[in-house]
């Protein structure tokens, strides 16, 4: 925590700046270990060149913040309060020069822009300052990346507990609610987003949401899930067969797993973001079904389920050690089937470390 903090204010020197204002709640939980989603309250942290930070949060949630251990000061302000207005008045108790400030542009509303600009009056928002944080989240922490793994090993047994609940006639809605409370009643904290079931051609939407189709014989069951653990997330898709399987959809099922497994048994630091994406992509393209993979090979993940990175075709990162991303390759057959297949991985010196570990052999669930 102290390092992250530490790094922020090295930038801020070195771009001369006077102040970080951090209001992402992801970032200020990155940052600073305390977890919470204002909505529509303020919650802010604020970083100086040459002072204290401070995080400025809604009063019901100033006690968890030092629960947390943040070891600096905490203000609250109450409802009825111009949080604005109080924001202004501890930034001058911090720092009487703060003029040159670095926001994350990418998240801070115009409104709440404006709101800051009216209190502070002199305040310039000079810099963005999403590209460092995103630096900064890119490579992972051994303790991090310990953290993910734990995730990953209660991502494996949520999905155990959503294929016990597959049953003719039930709703993807159903199983996943099971899922997810096996999952919670399991001692599990919670899933790192919406739990995502879908029956037969209704997983050829691979945005879908679960809904209410019902399980039939011969269905393939496509299970998305996520769980947290400390803060840091997990992320991963199975896709069974309920009862039989045709010799369509194996082949759709087994050409996705050539694909996942060749960019997972293949992946290297060195290696472009692109050229990982076309090793899966290629397979499939070869193998007939190129129309019918839609979306890019993996996205960034770590304290959020979404973070920078993305491997996709023509992408130029370069892959690093410490790095943590998925790979998902699919088949979206529309009004027919889909198929997607996921793990989430860390880079390391030699390849890819799985947080996740559940088979991804075709299986056939009676």
């Amino acid at each position: 925590m102290t390092e992250k903090i530490d790094s922020i204010k090295t930038w801020l020197n070195d771009n001369q700046l006077d102040a970080a204002y951090i209001s992402d709640f992801h970032t200020v939980a990155y940052l600073t270990g305390f977890e919470s989603d204002p909505i529509e309250r303020i919650l802010a942290l604020v970083v100086f060149a040459q002072a204290e930070p401070f995080i400025f949060a809604p009063a019901l949630e100033v006690e968890a913040v030092k629960q947390a251990g943040w070891a600096h000061p905490v203000y609250g302000y109450q409802d009825h309060e111009n949080g604005w207005a109080l924001i202004a008045k501890h930034v001058h108790s911090h720092s009487s020069q703060a003029t040159k400030w670095a926001v994350e542009e990418n998240q801070l509303t115009l409104a709440r822009a404006n709101n800051l600009k009216t209190a502070l009056q002199e305040v310039n928002f000079a810099k963005d300052l999403t590209p460092l944080i995103e630096r900064l989240r890119l490579i992972k922490t051994p303790d991090e990346i310990a953290k993910m793994h734990q995730a990953g090993r209660d991502a494996d047994k949520a999905f155990e507990y959503g294929f016990s609940a597959l049953a003719n006639g039930a709703t993807e809605l159903a199983v996943a609610a099971y899922l997810e409370y096996e999952t919670k009643k399991s001692g599990i904290p919670g899933m790192s987003f919406e739990t995502l079931v879908q029956f037969g051609a209704h997983a050829a939407q691979p945005h879908g949401n679960t809904g209410t189709t019902t399980l039939q014989s011969g269905d393939m069951a496509l299970f998305d899930l996520g769980t947290i653990y400390e803060g840091y997330v997990s992320d991963a898709t199975r896709t069974v067969a309920y009862q039989s399987v045709s010799d369509h959809q194996r082949d759709v099922y087994n050409v996705v797993l050539e694909a996942q497994l060749t960019a997972q048994e293949a992946v290297k630091p060195g290696m472009t973001a692109g050229e990982l994406d076309k090793l899966a992509r290629d397979v499939i393209t070869k193998a007939g079904y190129g129309e019918y993979f839609i979306h890019r090979l993996g996205h960034g993940l770590g304290s959020s389920v979404h973070e920078s990175i993305q491997i996709a075709q023509d992408h130029e990162l370069v892959l690093e050690p410490g790095m943590a991303f998925s790979i998902e390759p699919g088949i979206y057959i529309p009004g027919d089937m889909g198929v997607r297949i996921e793990d989430s991985i860390v880079l390391t010196e030699t390849g890819a470390d799985s947080f996740t570990h559940l088979s991804k052999e075709l299986r056939i669930i009676d």
